[in-house]
């Protein structure tokens, strides 16, 4: 036997073996830290702030708060956002958890709220670079060590959504769902092996062979925690028992057509889910019946069915054996096997049924409507309902994502010859994960895995075809020490040189580069939204809720019973976590899709009460008849403050319209010296959030602009030059508050009497926090007996305690003019809250 032949005889000598490779996979581990953790600067502000990314992020931040404060209660319901009906939180409990365990250990059961800040906006980072481990082993299975080397340099470095994802401040479940389904197919993939090589069979089982039981039965225990893991934090985790299911269909086809014993496979996948049928029991909220988005029964029959799935499969298969049945009818058995599972569940359980057939639209098809415009729901090969890669060359660079195309292809090929279970899974797992990517773009957060590895199996083709292998056997055998490094550069040859500049320059360096594009800072509120939800917080009155409790979910069918107190913010839903945590109060939607009303099915569907009908509505009569039909009880309307920014009076207005199904009209091609341009249109000026946003409200008899925030230079000027355009009006052509807060109120009732059927002007001028004045307006005419009314919705006297202390009020009196007659009226704060006449 020659001294490669020889087998590793020794743990001592197995550890010294791969020591070098585990540094390296440790190293790359840090260096992925490194790279997350580099714009900490724009997450720790100087002024003690601590700026989260995203949006979900500060749901997850508050969700965690309120868990510590309740420990080891958590919230399930919440009804302290899309008011007034409340949230299920749909979140998987164990990011949360992780975070509040970690949280109690450092802060020794006491943790301040500085380090819970910290531990949150460092724990995407770290689990982001723990994805090294399993990307390493992965590589490692499919091409050896060198792969996996490379896999784990590629993925630490991959840009696009799985490093912004993982970046620190970026407190989202996402980075779990990457690093725990890449450890679940990772142990999945082990078991397979393991029990492949060991010729694992039923029989084994039966004989309680522990000798060729054990290493199999550890991975495939391991197997089924890290998916229960991953369920536990995406309900949507049936996608990857999908990619399990599917690969073991293969698999089994492909061994019965070779007459090869498939037990090593369903030995894994019932073991597998069995554990996870067993793990995920104790967190089933059977009100949910057999919702997808909660954790309902759907969780526990899908990994039941899965393992029943291999069961089924591997009795067939034991059946054909017996009766020595040809291969080619085996398919064609599991296809019959799967309607009639179906047909089963459509006559016992239609909603399982319904969810199970519409799944595939929910997590592969393009989203359409309102949907479409979810940044990340859409789809990453259509951007504008044109074909385009430069989203995918976002996430994997151009040579990462035809790198993993071809890795694809080569996979497919060794399928003809002798294809390895690991291979075969790593394909199916790439298509499908790919299909998910033509669906949602978010989904790129698990592509980049697969990209990854994919890449790092072409570069270890590439590595084998010019003889690495001989290369690292010479290195092992004639360097002892520094000095014989130079007597070993003599065993190098040019070709092996070629490669690895090649691998460098074509794989590693286009993701290095984009990824540190990405660590010039994070996303999150900008300073103008910090400020306008800490305002609230401040000055506008208590909800009467609170806040960090956890409640109990109302009934089914019932309403949950808020107190006397509680109202909620209108803004687009984009914003609603920022006004949650951050202000403190109930938004009316969020970016949970909750309370965005509109339709969602065809034009002729009723337009529901919500933020896009409210922020489209073409009259303040109509706007106002909305927030009256969002909130249940008829005495009081669903929101009291509106909050808007300039995104949402410019690029963001077209996606409330996409809401409604209604986008026609607001924008129209104008002719502008250099072309056509699509410019606002009246029906668009007509909208509550121009006559909010772009017009402060002027005219308006119920709302009133409480706060501002300071301005940027945005596109705000260029619509009030199209307005003046059109409406041969004078408004200042200049940008304003970045984020404006208005207030609903009843408005105070201003009567007088004039000559009969005479026009009557009533105006005032609004000084705001930041020292801007706009002019207030209203006319009418008097009726036949002189008779006329004004609803105003300023107070001139100022805030009274208990109720809003607004910044942005009249700077005098309201003027009242007709004829040649003026006159001056003074509004107390309780006339516009109460609705009280003011008489002239």
């Amino acid at each position: 036997m020659s001294s490669q032949d020889r087998p590793v005889s020794t743990f001592k000598s197995k550890l010294k073996s791969s020591l070098p490779y585990t540094l390296a996979v440790a190293i790359i581990g840090f260096v992925a830290l490194w790279i997350r953790i580099l714009p900490s600067d724009s997450v720790f502000l100087s002024n003690g702030f601590v700026r989260f990314g995203g949006n979900d992020p500060w749901y997850h931040m508050r969700t965690l708060n309120a868990l510590l404060e309740n420990y080891p209660n958590r919230m399930f319901f919440n009804p302290m956002t899309n008011y007034p009906n409340g949230s299920y939180i749909h979140f998987g409990p164990l990011f949360d958890q992780m975070m509040a365990i970690t949280s109690l250990f450092l802060g020794m059961g006491s943790p301040s709220q500085e380090l819970v800040n910290t531990v949150g906006a460092y724990f995407p980072a770290v689990l982001g670079a723990l994805t090294v481990v399993p990307v390493y082993y992965i590589g490692k299975c499919l091409g050896g060590r060198k792969t996996g080397i490379l896999a784990a340099i590629l993925i630490a470095f991959a840009p696009g959504q799985f490093l912004s994802r993982s970046m620190i401040g970026f407190t989202d479940h996402h980075v779990a769902e990457a690093l725990f389904s890449t450890f679940f197919m990772m142990f999945f993939m082990l078991a397979l092996i393991s029990s492949k090589e060991k010729g694992l069979s039923f029989e084994h089982v039966i004989t309680k062979n522990l000798s060729v039981l054990k290493e199999p039965l550890v991975y495939s225990v391991m197997a089924g925690i890290m998916y229960s893991a991953y369920q536990l934090s995406w309900p949507g985790a049936s996608l990857f028992l999908l990619v399990a299911l599917v690969y073991a269909v293969f698999q089994y086809i492909l061994n019965n057509f070779r007459k090869e014993s498939s037990d090593y496979l369903g030995f894994t996948g019932i073991v597998t889910f069995l554990v996870s049928t067993i793990l995920i029991l104790p967190f089933v909220h059977s009100d949910m019946g057999f919702s997808m988005y909660y954790y309902s029964w759907f969780h526990v029959v899908t990994a039941f069915g899965a393992m029943t799935g291999f069961v089924f499969l591997s009795l067939i298969e034991k059946e054909f054996n017996r009766g020595n049945i040809k291969g080619y009818y085996y398919p064609l058995v599991i296809f019959g096997i799967v309607i009639l599972g179906l047909l089963a569940a459509k006559i016992a359980v239609p909603s399982l049924y319904s969810l199970v057939i519409n799944a595939p639209n929910t997590i592969f098809g393009i989203k359409t409507g309102g949907a479409s415009t979810i940044a990340e729901a859409s789809s990453i090969f259509y951007e504008g309902g044109v074909f385009t890669l430069s989203r995918a060359f976002g996430n994997f660079t151009m040579s990462g994502f035809f790198a993993s195309l071809l890795g694809m292809s080569i996979l497919a090929v060794n399928i003809f010859r002798k294809p390895k279970p690991e291979e075969v899974l790593v394909l199916v797992w790439s298509f499908l994960i790919f299909l998910t990517i033509y669906g949602q773009n978010r989904f790129a957060y698990y592509y980049s895995i697969n990209v990854a590895v994919l890449s790092a199996y072409v570069g270890g083709l590439l590595l084998e075809l010019v003889k690495w292998d001989q290369l690292n056997e010479n290195f092992k055998s004639s360097v002892k020490s520094p000095a014989d490094i130079p007597g070993f550069l003599k065993f190098v040859k040019i070709e092996q040189v070629i490669a690895v500049l090649a691998i460098a320059v074509v794989l590693i360096y286009p993701v290095y580069g984009s990824a540190m594009q990405l660590t010039k800072g994070t996303g999150g509120p900008d300073g103008p939204w910090i400020e306008a939800c800490m305002w609230l917080q401040s000055y506008t009155p208590d909800p009467g809720m609170d806040y960090n409790a956890v409640y109990e979910a109302p009934e089914n069918g019932e309403l949950f019973q808020y107190p006397d107190t509680a109202y909620g913010v209108m803004s687009w839903w984009d914003y609603g976590h920022w006004i949650e945590t951050i202000g403190h109060r109930m938004p009316n939607a969020n970016p949970f899709q909750a309370g965005i009303g509109g339709r969602r099915g065809s034009i002729e569907d009723e337009n529901q009460p919500g933020s896009s009908t409210f922020f489209t509505a073409q009259s303040e009569e109509e706007a106002t008849a909305v927030l009256e039909a969002v909130d249940p009880n008829p005495d009081k309307a669903g929101a009291r403050y509106i909050v808007s920014d300039v995104e949402m009076a410019t690029s963001k207005f077209y996606a409330m319209s996409a809401w409604t199904l209604d986008t026609e009209g607001y924008y129209q091609s104008y002719w502008t010296g250099s072309g056509n341009q699509y410019l606002p249109s009246t029906r668009y000026f007509n909208s509550m959030e121009s006559r909010l946003h772009i017009l402060d409200g002027n005219g308006l008899k119920q709302y009133r602009l409480v706060h501002e925030t300071w301005a940027y230079q945005t596109q705000e000027v260029v619509y009030k030059q199209v307005y003046n355009l059109l409406f041969e009006d004078r408004i200042p052509e200049t940008d304003t508050g970045y984020v404006k807060i208005f207030e609903y109120v009843k408005g105070a009732r201003i009567t007088g009497t004039a000559s009969p059927n005479e026009t009557v002007k009533i105006s005032t001028t609004i000084l705001t926090g930041q020292g801007r004045t706009f002019d207030y307006s209203q006319s009418t005419t008097s009726d036949s007996m002189g008779r006329y009314e004004f609803t105003v919705p300023y107070s001139t006297e100022g805030p009274i305690p208990g109720e809003t202390q607004f910044d942005t009020a009249p700077s005098g009196s309201y003027v009242v003019s007709y004829g040649t007659t003026i006159k001056e009226v003074r509004v107390g704060e309780e006339a516009v809250l109460n609705g009280e006449e003011v008489k002239v």
